[in-house]
């Protein structure tokens, strides 16, 4: 019979797997633990926030059974990294920007985490105060940069990811993501009559299709990768402003892989260009260019953050200008498929093709298909100067070396 977390059990759960004291329980909790102690957390997994008699807050998640009993097995790549962690010691710099992970128990899909308390999701920070700060974007660059150069090209970290292999649901589906390739009678069967709109429309662009499969082929895994790096995967410290700290976390590695670092950096700037895509004004008296301009969080104010983010990355990591030549370039055209997997997803889940889905198409092509002109749209006056520079600095550094 299968484990199934609820507030009742995790209280013995937990004191089961020794990460909680029953003599404490028991002296705070006579009888039935207080509801008030145990909250819900909306979730794709079941997940259970447990405030503990010392006041220590453990976040425990389980990951949901389909109609036949089996999990997706996502909490394992999850739990990984921990693993990764306590192999190769050397990597334990990394601790201080990772999440806190405690038990991994994949006989019931569960992990045990501490609750972040001092921190909060970067997308809520952005959305309530409509505030970018470059301190913020910056360490995420610098420590997305750190483990694609720490692991960069070690045949050991690459053999621990391909042995130890996660069996997981992609966030969107594969039947639609390879749709775009050959787009047959099939897709009417999955898509909404609002998405079929958009492969309408795609379907028009021969060279949207070229430019994606060109960049699928230039796919090369050389290091770890977190490959879901968008902004409510993150945590930054709810007093980052008066912190000289890590103020930021990067949370929720189920997707991790030896992957392509120009993913990374591209997925999460395509995060950024979503927030102002999303923010556009709508209307049928509108052109798509004037809702572009009248956006209520403007292109222009993400620029900073989108510059520090990618700078503070080639400061972090400035060989990786030297090892690939065409980085940059890359990291734009992933960009414009980070806004495609977001089209495909409001198709999936929202089950529509508006607007703001055609404005992002407009986008994402211009990304994929012109990226050495679309760099200054996306980072602003600066980056590519900051970009040469680094290359400089790098290739001068290596003629000098005896």
């Amino acid at each position: 019979m299968k484990f199934i977390l609820n507030s009742r059990n995790v209280y013995d759960y937990l004191v089961e797997n020794g990460l909680c004291d029953s003599l404490q329980e028991a002296e705070q909790y006579p009888s039935q633990t207080p509801q008030s102690n145990i909250e819900r957390i909306s979730a794709k997994n079941f997940n259970l926030l447990v405030t503990l008699p010392d006041n220590r807050k453990l976040l425990v998640k389980q990951e949901q059974y389909n109609s036949q009993g089996k999990t997706a097995g996502e909490l394992f790549g999850e739990w990984r990294i921990q693993k990764f962690l306590q192999t190769f010691p050397e990597l334990e710099h990394w601790r201080s920007f990772l999440p806190e992970l405690l038990l991994h128990d994949p006989e019931k899909s569960i992990v045990v985490s501490t609750y972040l308390d001092n921190y909060r999701d970067l997308s809520d920070l952005y959305s309530k105060e409509n505030n970018f700060p470059t301190k913020v974007a910056a360490q995420i660059g610098s420590f997305m940069a750190t483990i694609h150069r720490d692991t960069w090209n070690r045949e050991n970290y690459r053999e621990f990811f391909a042995s130890e292999v996660v069996r997981a649901k992609p966030e969107v589906s594969p039947l639609l993501v390879e749709s775009l390739e050959r787009i047959g009678p099939e897709i009417f069967g999955i898509a909404p009559v609002d998405g079929l709109k958009f492969f309408a429309l795609y379907q028009r662009y021969d060279s949207l299709g070229q430019a994606i499969a060109q960049l699928r082929e230039t796919l090369s895994p050389t290091c770890l990768t977190h490959n879901d790096m968008k902004l409510n995967n993150i945590l930054v410290a709810q007093e980052w402003e008066n912190s000289s700290e890590n103020i930021v976390r990067l949370i929720d590695w189920e997707r991790s892989s030896w992957g392509d670092p120009a993913f990374d950096l591209g997925t999460t700037i395509s995060s950024y260009l979503q927030i102002w895509l999303g923010s556009l004004v709508i209307s049928n008296s509108l052109t798509i260019e004037e809702s572009l301009k009248f956006a209520t969080t403007p292109l222009e104010l993400l620029q900073p953050s989108i510059a520090a983010l990618a700078l503070a990355y080639f400061d972090t990591f400035p060989e990786i200008v030297e090892y690939r030549p065409d980085f940059l370039r890359q990291v734009v055209q992933f960009a414009g498929w980070g806004l495609m997997t977001g089209i495909l997803s409001m198709v999936q889940y929202q089950k529509t093709f508006n607007n703001t889905g055609i404005a992002m198409l407009q986008v994402a092509k211009a990304l994929l298909c012109r990226p050495d002109s679309s760099m200054s749209t996306i980072f602003g006056a600066g980056i590519e100067e900051g970009v040469r520079s680094q290359e400089s600095g790098v290739s001068s550094s290596r003629r000098s070396t005896p």
